[in-house]
């Protein structure tokens, strides 16, 4: 029995999880959940600590019994993962959006825990998608799947996550990519526009698919369309819209645009808003393809991130899986790829506990 803590930590909140490696064919039973509001703490250590302290008065008793991980009269995993929303260099990372320094050597010294390891939230996700169950996956296409081929993980959120799995005797290693800021490939006139569009607005020379296909990739194409005028704008979304723009730079952000697009454009209530959705969903699913061409993932392609399961019944609409497999000679070869869809929101969270498992 190893007791186990696994983080997901972001600039707005950190989840932990206190999780019992219970058996020696690595099954984890999770013992407590708590979530704390990232700014209200000047460091990862007091959440931590308060964490243990309250596992300790209100989990149950397991079997095995946890006495030989208590320390003061609290409990004290053997190992733990946090999972960070932003770059971990040697063990270390400094958070985008939060004034936390982390560094694991130092974790390790103040909580009183043997080994800590700091990894990337995306490379969390593709720890994840080992732990998830059928009921978490929307499985779009079946495609043939072959146990030792690698696995493909993207996931657009605030920004566009991607990253793979190789298969290293019994175990999957993970491996990070910076595939979201390559640059978007344009597939039609439209997406040309686009492209222009956004070269003129930000005044760069060049785009990178992470602007397209994340959340701010959705209020971007909005723009673009309501600039255009091919639809006539909703006042209450335009305003919305509006309001959103004149908080350019800010670190907080008063409204959502792209979930109240996404609602609009789900509900079929706005015009405006289905056709931003249905340029993104395009756009997701030739990216996907795009990463599924250079990796032959027949052991999975995983779409993770906060957008897709929250607008599911777009995705299963065909456009998505039409833009993935339409790659000229190659399509055969992707229609032989699993494409699976990640509904579990929690999936980094299951990963950085397979990760800690595994120290």
């Amino acid at each position: 029995m190893t007791l186990l803590l696994a983080g997901d930590i972001g600039g707005t909140k950190t989840i932990l999880r206190l999780v019992n490696a219970a058996d020696a064919e690595g099954s984890l039973q999770t013992l407590y959940e708590a979530i704390y509001p990232s700014r209200n703490y000047p460091d990862l250590v007091p959440i931590v600590q308060q964490f243990l302290k309250a596992a300790t008065e209100r989990i149950p008793s397991v079997s095995p019994p946890l006495t030989q991980e208590m320390k003061g009269g609290v409990l004290v995993p053997q190992k733990a993962c946090f999972a960070i929303a932003g770059p971990v260099v040697n063990n270390t990372s400094t958070l985008t959006n939060l004034t936390w320094s982390l560094d694991a050597k130092r974790l390790e010294q103040q909580l009183g825990i043997k080994s800590i390891i700091l990894i990337n939230d995306f490379a969390a996700v593709g720890y994840g998608v080992l732990g998830l169950a059928e009921s978490d996956l929307y499985t779009l296409q079946t495609g043939k799947h072959q146990p030792e081929a690698p696995i493909a993980v993207i996931g657009a959120g605030t920004g566009l996550g991607q990253g793979f799995l190789i298969r290293t005797a019994a175990i999957y290693q993970v491996f990070p990519s910076e595939g979201g800021h390559a640059d978007f490939a344009p597939r039609s006139e439209l997406e040309f526009g686009l492209l222009k569009y956004l070269l003129d607005k930000h005044n760069i020379q060049r785009i990178s698919v992470e602007r397209v296909v994340s959340g701010q990739g959705i209020v971007a194409i909005y723009q673009f369309l309501r600039d255009r005028q091919i639809a006539t704008e909703m006042p209450e979304i335009g305003q919305t819209v509006r309001t959103w723009e004149q908080e350019a730079g800010r670190s907080e952000k008063t409204v959502d645009p792209a979930a109240v697009i996404a609602k609009a454009a789900l509900e079929k209530s706005d015009r405006l808003s289905e056709q931003t959705l249905q340029l993104f969903v395009e756009a997701y699913g030739a990216e996907a393809g795009n990463l599924a061409i250079k990796l032959l993932p027949y052991g999975g392609l995983y779409v993770a991130g906060g957008i897709a399961a929250k607008i599911l019944p777009l995705i299963k609409e065909g456009s998505f899986l039409h833009s993935f497999t339409h790659k000229g000679r190659v399509s055969p070869l992707l229609e032989r790829v699993p494409v699976h869809i990640v509904l579990n929101p929690q999936v980094g969270l299951i990963g950085a506990a397979i990760c800690a498992s595994r120290l």
